[in-house]
């Protein structure tokens, strides 16, 4: 993701997953499109900017339109220099393994201090701007979606998903098991490697792709770094790293219906 020499410039594509396809449009700026690109993510990028000292894209510009009922939107934003740490994790050495860790253990620390709105201050869980979450384990059966307005709401919303899709087959009591949490903080949401950038020696120059950030029970970071991967040495990392204890064991078996 090094930016171009202007004179050899030409564009080039970062991503092309569903709902978001991410280019190079010009020397130093990436332009991001889909319906995947939304509110939520440019109130998430603002209040990064605004409370913490996270590295993270400028964002340049923000458009959005409707396509087919549903709204798109169009960002222009900063190159982050470096690589995504998925490609470049196996070539570290382990004292930079775990110093990469503990510095993003200290963003996720950074965006927990992140205050909530006074609109959003009924909200247990949301996303940045007060919407919905996409989240599989989160999305509601019925639309409109309800909001999310306590923790048993949350996990009342798990279970139903859960049930809806055979999880009642499974012999354990998921509600028995699914992690509690009072406290209710800012999350990035997908903190794996392909959204966190480092340079050459493994300090992070940048964090991408906030479309889930919002406020979520105090242990859904984690959990969400634990989800199925093919990061599991990094995964491992993180986990002999952590802070505390987060007992998720509920939040893995729900996923092991959802995915």
């Amino acid at each position: 993701m090094d930016d171009e020499d202007n004179t050899d410039f030409r564009p080039r594509l970062l991503s092309n997953q569903s709902g978001a396809i991410i280019r190079v449009i010009d020397p130093g700026v990436v332009q991001k499109r889909g319906d995947r690109v939304t509110r939520s993510e440019e109130a998430a990028l603002f209040f990064v900017k605004e409370y913490t000292k996270v590295p993270l894209p400028e964002l340049y510009a923000a458009d959005y339109f409707f396509k087919d009922g549903k709204e798109h939107g169009i960002f222009l934003m900063s190159l982050v220099d470096g690589s995504p740490l998925h490609v470049v994790w196996d070539g570290f050495d382990n004292s930079t393994k775990e110093r990469i860790c503990h510095e993003l253990w200290g963003t996720v620390r950074q965006l927990r201090q992140i205050p909530r709105p006074p609109a959003l201050g009924h909200l247990y869980q949301c996303l940045a701007d007060g919407s919905p979450s996409s989240d599989v384990l989160l999305e509601d059966l019925n639309q409109p979606p309800s909001p999310i307005l306590s923790d048993d709401d949350l996990q009342a919303r798990i279970y139903k998903r859960y049930l809806h899709h055979n999880g009642g087959s499974f012999p354990e009591n998921l509600p028995s098991i699914l992690p509690h949490s009072s406290k209710s903080v800012f999350t990035h949401g997908d903190l794996t490697p392909r959204n966190i950038i480092v340079d050459s020696a493994g300090r992070i120059t940048g964090i991408v792709d906030w479309e889930n950030a919002g406020w979520y029970p105090d242990y859904w970071e984690y959990a969400n770094m634990m989800k199925p991967s093919n990061d599991d040495d990094w995964m491992a990392w993180m986990d002999s790293t952590k802070p505390q204890e987060w007992d998720i064991t509920g939040i893995m078996k729900a996923r092991r219906v959802l995915f």
